[in-house]
């Protein structure tokens, strides 16, 4: 195997490709840093199988690149992924399990929820218990159990996201309000987004950083509508207690993996299959989808010293035919 890290995380590949020969002999795997144009070099190799996790576009150019060799490729590509609040569903477990597992890595995770769908009568609601969940759990920004944005560019692009937002119209409301974005030590404060614009970019590109954009509906309907209108995400979290309701949104709106009333759970589940659909990707892996989307099923048979096929060579007679009416007969 080779790997190659993201340009991002060039101490990670360091690491790793200093401690990787202590384990593993060089032609079983080696770790490679990205100084340039390692990816592209790679993504152009005849490999048996190609396995890339990043952006949709990345992955478009790593799959045109695999498909010059003719190279399988497995792709998990991220997204958009929403949750939706029934509700009839308790909102102060909602917004406990959605901004537990909003502030892991400052939010900086695949399949993270990226936006919340909340009934129009509980927006206010939701306002409320997720500024009382912040005061309880991320009080202080600047604490080392608050993970800060992994460089300046997403540091930046973060910052503009929010500019974007509040110029074309949104709400913005930081639920730390006596701390603000810090470009020294690249945090920035939880902040929900309400009142949104499809032209905002917030609405367009993964956001990958600690803001949530709140929408509203009214009916399910809406919900299911909006996604048919949006790339497949990596993953889809319903908040309800209602069954029907449940299989509905699960029937009705594709993602790669699905989540009931809580966010990131099914992931971690290593006996079950994980991967993306459409705009998020394309195959499986974890547990047995893992060994087999990482191997070659090659079938081999071994045929007997005497084999009746022989008897069914032309020219065609009363034993062959006798033979096809038997195994006619044997099949119905």
């Amino acid at each position: 195997a080779m790997v190659k890290m993201s340009e991002n995380s060039r101490a990670l590949s360091r690491l790793l490709i200093s401690i990787s020969p202590h384990y593993f002999p060089p032609e079983k795997l080696q770790f490679f840093e990205e100084t340039g144009s390692v990816g592209i070099e790679i993504s152009q190799q005849p490999f048996d199988l190609l396995f890339f996790t990043g952006s949709g576009a990345t992955g478009r150019k790593v799959m045109a690149s695999a498909a010059q060799n003719l190279t399988p490729v497995v792709l998990e590509l991220g997204g958009k992924s929403p949750a939706v609040i029934d509700p009839k569903y308790p909102m102060a477990k909602a917004v406990d399990r959605i901004m537990y597992a909003k502030q892991f890595n400052a939010w900086q995770l695949c399949i993270n929820v990226d936006y919340v769908f909340v009934h129009s009568s509980q927006v206010d609601a939701f306002v409320a218990e997720a500024k009382q969940w912040a005061a309880k759990h991320i009080s202080d920004i600047n604490s080392d159990d608050y993970t800060s944005v992994i460089d300046d560019a997403s540091f930046q692009r973060l910052q503009a996201t929010l500019i974007d937002a509040e110029e074309k119209g949104a709400t913005l409301i930081n639920l730390t309000p006596s701390q603000s974005a810090d470009a020294v030590t690249r945090k920035i404060p939880v902040t929900l987004v309400l009142n949104s614009r499809e032209d905002m970019t917030l609405c367009q590109r993964e956001t990958f950083g600690p803001i949530l954009l709140v929408r509203e509906y009214n009916d399910p309907q809406e919900v299911i509508d909006h996604q048919h209108t949006q790339p497949h995400p990596l993953a889809f979290y319903p908040f309800t207690n209602n069954k029907a309701l449940a299989l509905r949104y699960i029937n009705n709106i594709m993602s790669g993996g699905v989540t009931v009333n809580d966010a990131l759970h099914h992931a971690p589940q290593h006996d079950m299959p994980f991967g993306g659909v459409g705009g998020s990707g394309m195959g499986h892996y974890h547990g047995r989808e893992g060994f087999e989307t990482f191997s070659k099923l090659r079938p081999v048979l071994y045929q007997a010293p005497l084999s009746t096929f022989k008897l069914l060579q032309p020219p065609y007679g009363p034993v062959a035919n006798s033979i096809i009416r038997l195994m006619a007969w044997l099949k119905g």
